[in-house]
């Protein structure tokens, strides 16, 4: 099995441009790498740990905590289903297995095309809407089982 080599060119080049990068300037460093890369890939963490003097568990510890990071690509789609009270009261839970019988993964992970990711959030400030559902930051509200059904074939029919 073959991996894909990363290329840090655009990494290399954000360092370039921002000399004097430090440690106390990580959280920012990981917003930039994701923001470049889509995730945190291996090969990047550890250029930043060499580069700002870093161990590599620090830039770890740091990207687990905050959730806004991922160590994993997501897919095209990526499709955040709200677990809060309202929205689990209201059946998120059904809405989840929904999607986990129609894509064949359970929440965290990403279908082997890379096409989609499903996810369930604590909570999306959308109670008024129970049960919400959030595919690439737009809202859904009041979803139905039918509902993601919908979005999702259509979404894997290739329309918006």
């Amino acid at each position: 099995m073959t991996t894909k080599r990363i290329d840090l060119t655009p990494i290399k080049n954000f360092f370039a441009e921002h000399p004097g990068l430090k440690r106390n300037n990580l959280i920012m460093i990981l917003q930039k790498v994701q923001e470049l890369y889509g995730y945190l890939p291996e090969e990047v963490i550890d250029f930043i740990s060499e580069e700002i003097k870093v161990p590599k568990a620090k830039i770890y510890g740091v990207a687990t905590f905050y959730s806004q990071f991922r160590l994993e690509p997501q897919g095209k789609y990526v499709i955040n289903i709200c677990n809060g009270t309202a929205c689990h009261v209201k059946g998120a839970p059904s809405l989840v297995d929904e999607v986990e019988g129609i894509l064949g993964i359970k929440s965290g992970q990403t279908t082997p095309d890379g096409l989609f990711t499903l996810e369930t959030v604590n909570c999306i400030g959308a109670c008024g809407l129970a049960p919400a559902v959030v595919i690439n930051d737009k809202i859904y509200g009041k979803v139905t089982p039918e509902k993601i059904a919908e979005l999702v074939n259509q979404l894997k029919a290739g329309e918006k």
